[in-house]
Parts: structure tokens; sequence; C-alpha cells
């Protein structure tokens, strides 16, 4: 069984604010490294996710979803 964490609903919620990776960055001081992270699906803290929650004004589960997939 394979545990994570998918941000999928982040780029999703991102689009529909119309909010661009290229205004994370230069409006909102959000660092490369941890949009990579996100797009990468690898760990970043909550305060990175609080930080999103509150640029896009959206909820936890607008932002990442806990994802549960069997092996072979």
């Amino acid at each position: 069984m394979i545990l994570m964490m998918s941000y999928a609903r982040l780029w999703k919620t991102m689009e529909e604010k119309g909010v661009t990776q290229y205004a994370l960055i230069h409006r909102f001081h959000v660092s490369p490294g941890q949009i990579t992270r996100l797009k990468r699906n690898e760990s970043v803290s909550t305060h990175t996710i609080e930080i999103f929650c509150k640029i896009l004004s959206c909820r936890v589960e607008d932002v990442m979803e806990y994802i549960e997939t069997e092996t072979e």
C-alpha cells in the first residue's frame, strides 16, 4: 500500500482563482523550491499549507488530499 499527499487540488484551485505560479513567487513571495516540492507531491510543512490557504482564501481540502493506493 502506498500512502501519499496529492496537491493536484492546489493547481485546480489556483486556476479557478486566477493565481499563477508567477504571482505566487513575485507577488506573494513563495519560494520556487516550495512550488517544486508541491509539484512533485513531496512533503511540505503545515505552515506552507496555511500560507496557500490564506493566499487563495480556501480550505485545506482545496489544496491537498490524502491518497491511499494498493500496490501490485
